[in-house]
């Protein structure tokens, strides 16, 4: 399209001024509003990650002070003067007491006093429980050499059951179907994440006596996250119609958050698409950006969340609704697109209306050129208002059409009567042509049979006089060894079945050069029943090979040949397949009408096997004669005597296979046949090979 409007804008006048005139609205202000669209893109993206990584530090910071003030509250119970006295007690009694009190004033889910080695001294569990020695955890190992320690950890379900089974149904949480997530064979979190603390507990003297461990189950916990929410998205920090959203994640999983369901329920058990869960859980990123959360985009801010073991365990999130910001954008840009188009098209109407006047006298010139290229080759100019040099270039334009249309007019007359005489003269040279290469074609024919035929007669006679000498002189030997020859009578019988061979093969060579001598009378046989025949006399040789066998009889027509023939030409065609097929296979036989035009002439036969099929470079000379696939046995003159055979009744043999893929032979004759004096011979234009087709 551009190549066009270059080569328009070389060679028109009028396009030339309109491109001067409206280039620098047409190009300059698309340009300028691309940029535009893409540097607000870019702006606003780097705009509303600024923010959402502004909220998500805010978010972190809050989280961070959350945790502490678990830590803090347990220091002070630690501290107290209270609890020193408890300990210095020596029955203890009012101890569990005192833990719940502070446990409920702290607004801690669980409590646990454990001893300088780190095991529970008030034991709500059986001593040899394995939760009964926290050593295990980071925040008390800290504790216990002397430090205050507080983070994240995961309890596991049974960890929950052994605080308290209430603190276990909390933390119980269905997981919900989540598109974009990773698969999850789970059917709910049974896991609880929890702000978990350890304090050492000292005496006068600044000895450790004890460990405060402590922690505060987060799942389920809104009031966190809402208060999260309330803090960094107050009211008035948000477009109209946008609202935050915070969440806290175990694993990839929603334990606390706001983001809203359908009918006001909130968004537990949802899960993070994998691309953020791979990002942020994997691979230890934040994730700053646009993000699908449960039903809608929004603008959201991601960060990893480490237990106390370093390991990551979820993820901390704060996000808004993505659709209003970017209304807002969109609307903004959209104005600014409004105005400079309303620019740009009044610019361009008086710009038009100006240079209008420069090339209206073009435009009478250009609309003839175009109809003269239609083909009006009548279509003038005409006059015009203008006087000045393109007035006369209109009338010197008119002249020149005028003396066109002569010049066309007879140029058109001397073209028509060279076309007919060049047409006559490529129709004579075609045919004479074709006729000197069907010439040439039976010539080469005729000679290369009449030079096999008399080779062929002349070898079968020499052969023959020799053959009939050696099976004379053998029946001699017989008679007048008698019993004496028995010791040598494998090898005479062996002499004897190759003489008949040499006397079978003389025979075929003389049915090849004298065909005639051969032939038979024809009548109207029913080729279904030549085929019966021919399946009986090979039956021993198919079922020795193990070949299934199916004959499909639906030629209604009769046709006109000798039916020993037509039995030879079939029996030959059966051994064939039978011989491709040594392991066995199958034999499909099947007989059709044969139309030409819509008008039924005969009958077809087709042999198809699914042997190993004819290469591609044989087909063109498989009715040679004395051409043979099988090396070491065959004549090569089975398909040659039998191609003679159908060619002399008016018919035709057609061969189509693939190698590997098994041959299909489909002989055709006529009803009334069409006799040949002499047979064209395989391989020239009456032979059909399709290299293209597989057995059938």
């Amino acid at each position: 399209m551009i190549a066009r409007l270059l080569a328009r804008l070389g060679h028109s006048v009028r396009a030339k001024l309109l491109a001067m005139v409206l280039a620098p609205l047409l190009l300059g202000v698309p340009i300028l509003l691309t940029l535009v669209w893409v540097s607000g893109n870019e702006g606003y993206q780097r705009l509303v990650s600024y923010k959402v990584g502004s909220d998500l530090v805010t978010a972190h910071e809050y989280f961070a002070r959350m945790r502490q003030n678990v830590a803090v509250d347990i220091a002070a119970l630690a501290d107290s003067q209270r609890l020193a006295r408890a300990l210095a007690e020596t029955s203890r009694d009012s101890l569990p007491a005192y833990l719940e009190a502070a446990r409920r004033q702290a607004r801690l889910d669980f409590l646990y006093l454990l001893d300088p080695q780190g095991r529970l001294q008030m034991l709500s569990l059986p001593p040899d429980s394995p939760h009964a020695d926290r050593t295990h955890w980071p925040v008390v190992r800290a504790a216990l050499t002397g430090e205050a320690s507080e983070g994240i950890d995961v309890f596991d379900a049974a960890q929950l059951e052994a605080i308290d089974p209430a603190l276990r149904q909390r933390a119980r949480l269905p997981l919900v179907s989540t598109p974009n997530a990773v698969p999850d064979p789970r059917r709910e979190e049974t896991r609880g994440l929890l702000i978990h603390a350890a304090l050492p507990v000292r005496d006068d003297s600044g000895r450790l006596i004890a460990v405060l461990e402590g922690g505060v189950l987060l799942n389920g916990n809104s009031e966190m996250v809402d208060r999260i929410n309330a803090i960094i998205y107050r009211d008035g920090t948000l477009p109209l119609g946008s609202r935050g959203t915070a969440t806290l994640f175990l694993n990839d999983t929603r334990i606390a958050t706001n983001v809203r369901l359908f009918e006001g329920e909130r968004a537990l058990g949802t899960r993070v698409s994998a691309a953020v869960r791979n990002h942020v859980l994997e691979e230890g990123k934040v994730w700053l950006g646009t993000a699908f959360v449960v039903n809608d985009d929004y603008v959201s801010g991601y960060e990893p969340v480490q237990d106390s073991f370093g390991e990551r365990v979820g993820m901390l999130y704060v996000g808004f609704l993505e659709a209003p910001f970017k209304a807002a954008m969109h609307n903004a840009l959209y104005i600014l697109f409004g105005v400079f188009l309303a620019v740009s098209l009044l610019g361009s109407v008086l710009s038009l209306r100006w240079a209008r006047s420069i090339f209206k006298p073009l435009e009478k010139v250009g609309a003839t050129i175009r109809r003269i290229r239609e083909g009006e080759t009548e279509a003038r100019v005409g006059p015009v208002a203008s006087r000045d040099e393109i007035g006369q270039l209109a009338a010197a334009f008119d002249g020149l059409l005028g003396n066109l249309a002569d010049r066309r007019a007879e140029l058109q007359r001397w073209g028509d009567e060279l076309d007919r005489k060049v047409a006559e003269r490529t129709l004579e040279l075609q045919h004479a042509l074709a006729t000197l290469e069907q010439a040439r074609r039976h010539l080469a024919m005729t000679e290369k049979l009449a030079a096999i035929g008399e080779l062929t007669a002349g070898v079968a006679h020499e052969i023959n006089n020799p053959v009939a000498v050696i099976q004379g002189n053998l029946d001699v030997m017989k008679e007048i060894l008698g019993p004496a020859a028995d010791p040598v009578r494998e090898e005479m019988r062996l002499i004897h079945e190759q003489t008949h061979r040499i006397w079978l093969i003389v025979t075929k060579l003389l049915q090849f050069a004298r065909p005639g001598e051969f032939a038979g009378y024809a009548e109207a046989i029913d080729p279904n029943t030549v085929i019966a025949d021919c399946l009986v006399l090979t039956r021993h040789n198919l079922d020795r090979r193990n070949i299934n066998v199916s004959v499909t009889p639906e030629a209604t027509r009769r046709v006109e040949v000798n039916p020993s023939e037509l039995q030879q030409v079939l029996i030959n065609l059966i051994v064939n397949a039978i011989q491709a097929m040594p392991g066995g296979g199958s034999l499909r036989i099947h007989s059709t009408d044969w139309q030409i035009d819509g008008e039924t002439v005969g009958a077809v036969i087709e042999v198809c096997d699914t042997g190993e099929g004819i290469a591609e470079e044989d087909l063109s000379r498989i009715f040679d004669p004395f051409f043979t696939t099988k090396k070491g046995s065959g004549t090569g003159l089975g398909l040659s005597i039998s191609y003679a055979i159908i060619e002399r009744y008016g018919g035709h043999i057609a061969v189509s296979s693939r190698a590997g893929e098994g041959a299909c032979f489909s002989v055709s004759l006529r009803s009334e046949a069409v006799y040949s004096a002499a047979p064209s011979a395989p391989g020239f234009t009456a032979l059909r090979i399709e290299p293209g087709r597989g057995a059938q």
